[in-house]
């Protein structure tokens, strides 16, 4: 990933970013959820350069557990108990509290669940809005990579429309491409840019 003025941490969604949408039904026992593309890489660059991570999820917390069985162990889900459902921000403050963050400048959300990215907005956060692997599209990679171009494009067109909508800073189709989309945020933040 390019240089970037330092980020303070980085949220994540769990399904439809870090593991897979098609793991939206999974439940334990079932075998875990497949990482997106891009999601290993980008969490290996953030912990190398001492970015904290978390991921968020509405999933109760043994299914939680179960999805992410494949992501590395550092990368936990916090303690989210009692807070008010997205968008309220309360679920983003309470992560960011526990993963030790000093301040709101520099944290960032990535997911492509619209509820958990207003909740992002609500928080006071940069938002990078997920297109064409999150439940806007709703399809596992599997299937997304099955569908003629021509379909492909136009779901990852409605979904782009809708993220910008909400007012997410910046849209990419995968975690393949955070770390282009980082660079720019940082870009953006050396040039006086707040959320």
């Amino acid at each position: 990933m390019p240089h970037s003025p330092a980020f303070t941490a980085v949220l994540f969604g769990l399904r439809g970013c870090l593991v897979d949408f098609g793991a939206r039904c999974q439940a334990p026992g079932n075998a875990p959820a497949r990482p997106t593309p891009g999601a290993l890489p980008a969490l290996h660059w953030l912990r190398e350069h001492g970015v904290p991570c978390a991921w968020l999820d509405e999933l109760p917390a043994a299914l939680g557990q179960h999805l992410s069985q494949a992501l590395p162990a550092w990368v936990r889900r916090p303690d989210t108990t009692g807070h008010a459902p997205w968008p309220a921000p309360d679920a983003c403050w309470h992560a960011l509290m526990q993963l030790k963050a000093d301040r709101l400048d520099g944290c960032v959300l990535v997911s492509g669940e619209p509820r958990l990215l207003q909740a992002g907005l609500n928080a006071g956060l940069w938002t990078v809005g997920l297109a064409s692997c999150g439940s806007l599209c709703g399809l596992d990679e599997a299937t997304w990579q099955a569908l003629e171009e021509r379909e492909r494009e136009l779901k990852r067109g409605k979904a782009t429309v809708h993220l910008f909508g909400l007012g997410v800073h910046s849209v990419i189709d995968q975690l393949e491409q955070l770390a282009d989309c980082l660079a720019d945020i940082g870009l953006r933040r050396l040039k006086g840019e707040k959320p």
